[in-house]
């Protein structure tokens, strides 16, 4: 990590856009350290989000969410169903009205609701949104970033408000309905501070790029297993081995999607099981190095080997930056395939690099399991908590520039 001055030198008042994107690469390096709050690393962080959120607020004001989908939101945290909603609406039928946007909520109902689920009035007296009218409330920062993507054709962008654009863009998709209700039936593992609608943005722009992939082979349940996925990772010597990997799991019925992560998400992949005919696996390549890309891709394959048939649509997670204490049961199961796959416990016992974080060490073993020594060397930092070794071999390697045709941040 930068030491202390370098970092107060870069925090500053942010007064231009360039600032901004200045200021949020800052903020991930930091909260990738989770420093303890009462340090002066853990202040910086403090001082930094507190100029992020005045500038936000400055130039990106934002309206309250939907009442309907906070109410929604807060059953997904919560893990309710509708039929918990009655004591606080009156009824069955009424709670059916109220979370279809038929009816408006009263009086009695904001109170209840404040009281017994901890929504902000202030949410909930708002008048609520009729179906064509959900996407009036995304940020728009979000909008913005989505136009600069490319989401929207050039052409509807002066024809339309930003609303109207995000409603063309998930209905010419032809998923809406998909994209919004696998939120319900999602594993998260990502920052708190992490924009939910842009998740669904980038999930829904994964999608759209999956079904323009050409493929035949339907994925069959139990095919993914920890040998296959080693036989993928030695893909990794190969100069061109992320590429090499879209068309190995293709062959295999799963579609590998690269899309870049948006502003306000710390995402670094995906799974999304809507079609369990064909898998999809979304990577951000939020940090432009070899190691990050495979312990990504051999996450989210993990979930695939581990989790296909237990229901759930969509994981999402952030690979860097999020303590191990924190993971449910089945993302620490997947953390340990990812490991297990890239570096068997049994050959990291006894290798010297256990000992010896050298970037001969990591090289020979690296040359032993056939897979490329960044890889090691990324392994070898995370077991050992020791991020400040071997730099070199990790930050040379990149994967990006495979990737051209996306549009990354400079």
């Amino acid at each position: 990590m930068e030491n202390y001055l370098d970092t107060m030198n870069k925090i500053k008042v942010i007064k231009t856009e360039k600032d901004y994107r200045d200021a949020l690469a800052l903020l991930e390096t930091l909260m990738i350290h989770d420093p303890d709050p009462e340090t002066e690393e853990g202040e910086q962080l403090n001082l930094l989000s507190a100029l992020i959120e005045d500038y936000e607020q400055r130039e990106f004001p934002q309206s309250l969410p939907d009442p309907i989908e906070a109410i929604k939101f807060r059953m997904e945290q919560s893990n309710l169903k509708p039929s918990d909603l009655i004591p606080y609406l009156g009824s069955r039928s009424r709670v059916s009205e109220i979370l279809s946007g038929k009816r408006q909520l009263t009086l009695d109902m904001v109170r209840a609701l404040e009281s017994g689920l901890g929504i902000p009035a202030k949410v909930l007296i708002q008048k609520i949104n009729q179906p064509n009218s959900q996407y009036e409330n995304w940020d728009p920062a979000l909008v913005k970033e989505m136009k600069l993507r490319g989401y929207f054709p050039d052409t509807l962008q002066k024809k339309y408000s930003g609303a109207e654009l995000i409603e063309k863009f998930f209905s010419t998709i032809g998923i809406q309905p998909q994209v919004v209700g696998m939120l319900r039936k999602t594993s998260y593992r990502s920052s708190p501070l992490t924009d939910r609608r842009a998740l669904i943005a980038w999930s829904a722009r994964v999608v759209q790029k999956a079904k323009k992939v050409k493929i035949s082979t339907q994925y069959k349940s139990g095919t993914m297993t920890i040998n296959l996925m080693r036989g993928l990772a030695k893909l990794s010597v190969k100069d061109n081995g992320p590429v090499l990997a879209q068309e190995f799991l293709k062959k295999h019925g799963i579609i590998l999607v690269i899309e870049p992560h948006f502003a306000k998400t710390y995402l670094d992949g995906a799974v999304i099981l809507v079609n369990k005919d064909n898998p999809i696996v979304g990577l951000t390549i939020r940090y432009d190095r070899l190691d990050n890309f495979w312990f990504t891709l051999m996450h989210e394959l993990a979930h695939i080997a581990l989790h296909f048939d237990e229901g759930i649509d969509l994981f999402f997670d952030e690979i860097e930056g999020i303590k191990s204490t924190t993971l449910n049961e089945k993302e620490r199961d997947a953390d340990q395939l990812a490991q297990e796959t890239l570096l068997p416990k049994a050959k990291w016992e006894i290798s010297p690099a256990r000992h010896i974080p050298s970037a001969m060490a990591a090289k020979s073993l690296a040359n032993e399991l056939g897979v490329h020594p960044a890889i090691i060397a990324g392994q070898i930092r995370h077991k050992g908590n020791k991020y400040v070794y071997l730099n070199k071999i990790v930050n040379d390697t990149k994967v990006r520039n495979l990737f051209s045709n996306e549009k990354w941040k400079k």
